[in-house]
């Protein structure tokens, strides 16, 4: 199969503070622990672990640089009140791939 899109061509370049680079792995790898955290609670429709997850990372994401988890926490913690469990497997595909595509560098802010 040949492609005229390179292979990075839907990867997303994130630029992170070099202060966060012992920081950064841990906290991804709990982002992608809470795809199997909110998967598992939506299976046992436990909203309120949902809304706990969402919360928090809507509240940490921008901290770290990653602005797309505080907007899909803010989306999961919203789902989550409502009870919408579309929406909140939508967020989770949202969250899955943004963390499998993203490409962090590590340099000052401008």
């Amino acid at each position: 199969m040949s492609s005229n899109v390179p292979p990075d061509a839907d990867r997303i370049s994130v630029r992170i503070d070099p202060d966060l680079a012992d920081l950064i792995p841990g906290y991804l790898e709990n982002r992608r622990r809470d795809v199997d955290v909110v998967r598992g609670a939506l299976d046992q429709r436990d909203y309120d672990l949902i809304r706990s997850v969402g919360h928090k990372m809507k509240g940490s994401g921008g901290g770290y640089g990653f602005d797309p988890i505080t907007r899909i926490g803010a989306v999961l913690e919203a789902a989550a009140v409502k009870a919408d469990p579309d929406r909140i497997r939508e967020a989770l595909r949202d969250l899955s791939d943004y963390l499998e595509r993203i490409d962090i560098t590590y340099e000052q802010p401008d």
